[in-house]
């Protein structure tokens, strides 16, 4: 009898999590809250709880030559770089390929997922939905969590003194759909990410005035890379991805500082990073350089405190007549539906075995798919996870030992702070090909593996 799977959400990696479990005959049922597919890539006008919230102008940070799923190559047809909607098309397109829709219950809330009575042995999980009012329960033989980790906001007021005095608006990047309204405001956008500096640019074209608040500055790139191909086709190649790891730090920090400095000098736009060797994801934006080249746009630094009307910054300088402040903070990220001893969320971080498996459990039957940031695609980054473990499941690859599975977190958890610092948006940032290179090793361990085999 084929093993069932309880897959909670149908966002990215929800649909190709029901892909894999349909590929190695597993029977999935895939819960998703709202009415249709796509998760962060569907754009509604209305913001709603307990969902991603995109604007409305979003575009891929990864080219679709990059980003397609493996067996499912984007259409010609489509540009390189996708626009939500395209994206979302592709989703629907992949769903109707397989034939994925028909194992999704929409409008199906998960209320509870707890271990089994007898789960040391068995390790199967008790789930709990609510859909119409009604609660229903089923057991399930593993559980994929697919709920992604851009739904709650960090949002955090108290590091600016002064916020309960402003009279003007201010509100989190996930409530920001388009500039319509913004005319001839002043605004001020907290943050140096994607968002923010998104935000911030496209705001200019509308306000009178836009000031961009960062605490260390950032690397700026653009989708355009050498002779006009994307970006991600040239950095991420078999050889550059060689050099990075077996190079000297300190020409790994020079190299990257070169190649950060190719599109434009950031410190003629003051945004070197402050601590410009940490080799963080930087923000990809082709408008900023130019929106600041023009002025209507201008970089400021710390905000040290607010008043009714203005924002002092902590080179000293302030900013009058501040209609609007966009805090563009990032995300923390929970898992509501989880047993607290399963999934433990500290400091925005989780203690997961490459990022997928609690490490505690007696049997490894729970896997939290795309809790990661790579400098690269999500997609197939999240169908290697899937593949892999949909193959756990299965019996056919084996875990490592408890102790070392938490080995390897710890290890993995110094190796990041040293590449990328503490910093709160960087917890889930890791090496895109390595990360890769490390689940094609576990898939390809299945050969040597037997669904015979004990845990060790």
């Amino acid at each position: 009898m084929a093993k069932k799977v309880a897959v909670i959400g149908a966002g990215v990696s929800g649909l190709i999590s029901l892909k894999c479990c349909l590929d190695e005959g597993l029977e999935p049922t895939c819960f998703e809250r709202t009415d249709d597919i796509g998760g962060l890539w569907r754009f509604k006008e209305a913001v709603e709880d307990g969902r991603a919230s995109i604007y409305h102008s979003v575009i891929t940070n990864t080219s679709k030559e990059m980003s397609c799923f493996s067996d499912f190559p984007m259409p010609e047809d489509f540009p390189n770089f996708l626009h939500n909607s395209k994206l979302l098309e592709y989703f629907r397109i992949f769903a109707k390929k397989f034939d994925l829709l028909k194992y999704i219950q929409f409008q199906t809330t998960v209320i509870s997922v707890k271990k089994h009575a007898d789960f040391a042995s068995s390790g199967q999980w008790e789930v709990s939905v609510q859909s119409n009012g009604k609660e229903q329960h089923a057991v399930f033989d593993a559980v994929m969590v697919c709920s992604g980790h851009h739904i709650q906001p960090h949002l955090p007021l108290k590091s600016f003194p002064g916020i309960e005095k402003f009279k003007g608006q201010y509100f989190h990047s996930r409530q920001y759909k388009h500039p319509d309204g913004f005319e001839g405001k002043r605004i001020l956008v907290v943050g140096i990410g994607n968002s923010a500096t998104d935000i911030a640019s496209e705001l200019s074209k509308k306000a009178s005035q836009v000031f961009i608040s960062t605490r260390h500055g950032a690397w700026v790139m653009s989708r355009i890379s050498e002779d006009g191909y994307p970006w991600d086709m040239v950095f991420h190649t078999r050889f550059s991805s060689m050099l990075r790891n077996v190079l000297p730090r300190t020409v790994v920090k020079w190299m990257m500082e070169k190649q950060m400095n190719r599109w434009f000098n950031h410190e003629n736009y003051g945004l070197v990073p402050q601590n410009k060797y940490l080799m963080k994801e930087p923000a990809l934006n082709d408008d900023l350089p130019s929106r600041l080249l023009y002025g209507v746009v201008k970089v400021k630094t710390r905000v040290t405190e607010l008043t009714e009307t203005a924002a002092v910054f902590e080179d000293g300088t302030v900013e009058e007549d501040i209609d609007v402040i966009v805090f563009a903070t990032g995300y923390t990220f929970s898992f509501p539906f989880l047993e607290d001893s399963l999934v433990k969320v500290e400091n925005n971080s989780v203690s997961l075995y490459k990022f997928m498996f609690p490490p505690h459990l007696e049997k490894p039957t729970l896997a939290c798919m795309g809790l990661i940031q790579p400098l690269g695609s999500i997609f197939p980054t999240v169908e290697l996870q899937a593949r892999w473990a949909t193959r756990v499941f299965k019996g056919l690859c084996i875990l490592p030992s408890e102790t070392t599975m938490k080995m390897d977190i710890v290890k993995r958890n110094e190796k990041r702070i040293y590449l990328f610092g503490k910093s709160q948006s960087q917890t889930l940032q890791t090496n895109y090909i390595d990360y890769l290179d490390e689940l094609a090793l576990e898939i390809e361990k299945q050969r040597h593996c037997s669904s015979e085999l004990p845990r060790p």
